[in-house]
């Protein structure tokens, strides 16, 4: 499958593999071999989708002869009732996938849903929501793609796509000089991979702004006064500035007023509650 990564590929057939072993004994001895059924799912509380395409290949991996629809797409809004998907097929095949398929939406749609409603509370501002590296174990393509769907903006992907030099790295590196030289290095080893910057404070701010090559200031835990003179002491040029720590529904519109470009927020992903979606049988 080229629409897929290799990672995803796995994933998917891990999942089936786990749920399924050797056979769906209920619908094996439960449901005759030959009946066929239409069936939906839909929405059972408000949000916003994510995972379309991944449902719809449980199904065909289940039984490539399973006709099915999506009636609504990543990123649409959900209200209660909504059908997401449209299904036609054997009556077992169906019944066999049911699970993953929701495993998949339910998760992917939380996370998207979860990410909306930041969103919402940036409107009017510069600032855009982006995720963290704080997702399921093999998951992260996926509930980046969910964040995205909701709004949201990518953050790195792994360690390999930015240097992203926190307090313990500081403390390790000791120096300013040797930072900077650092930068250097790997602006000439790996021209395209951007470097960012953790402050914790703004004596750090004012270093780091002074320091060529560096692409973000992540400012950790900085209340909203200290946010609003970071960017004052940024002007209108020079580094991207993204806040980071005590971002919650609660607290990240004040910060998305201070003017940074960025919020980044982990409980997108490490605490999204899966929607409420569920498959039945039609007639």
């Amino acid at each position: 499958m080229e629409k897929f990564s290799e990672e995803t590929n796995k994933l998917i057939d891990l999942a089936l593999q786990e749920d399924i072993r050797d056979g769906d004994v209920t619908s094996l001895y439960f449901v005759p071999a030959d009946q066929t059924s239409s069936a939906y799912i839909y929405a059972k509380a408000d949000g916003v989708l994510a995972g379309v395409d991944v449902a719809l290949e449980v199904f065909r991996r289940v039984d490539g002869e399973i006709k099915i629809k999506a009636v609504k797409n990543d990123g649409d809004s959900l209200k209660y009732g909504d059908h997401v998907l449209e299904i036609e097929g054997g009556s077992r095949s169906i019944l066999t996938a049911e699970r993953t398929a929701l495993n998949f939406l339910q998760r992917l749609s939380g996370i998207a849903t979860n990410t909306s409603k930041y969103v919402a509370l940036t409107e009017g501002t510069k600032a855009q929501i982006l995720d963290t590296r704080k997702t399921t174990p093999g998951w992260r393509q996926l509930e980046k793609r969910a964040v995205v769907a909701g709004g949201g903006t990518n953050h790195r992907m792994g360690l390999y796509d930015r240097a992203m030099v926190k307090d313990n790295h500081i403390v390790a590196q000791n120096k300013i000089e040797a930072m900077q030289e650092a930068i250097h290095q790997l602006k000439k080893d790996r021209p395209n991979v951007e470097v960012e910057l953790e402050a914790d404070n703004l004596t750090q701010v004012e270093d780091f702004l002074r320091m060529e090559g560096v692409d973000y200031i992540l400012l950790d835990n900085m209340d909203n006064d200290q946010m609003i003179r970071a960017v004052e002491m940024r002007g209108k040029s020079g580094p991207r500035l993204e806040a980071s720590g005590g971002v919650n529904l609660t607290t990240v519109q004040g910060i998305a007023q201070t003017g940074v470009d960025f919020i980044s927020v982990g409980a997108l992903t490490h605490s999204a509650v899966a929607l409420d979606l569920s498959l039945e049988f039609a007639g």
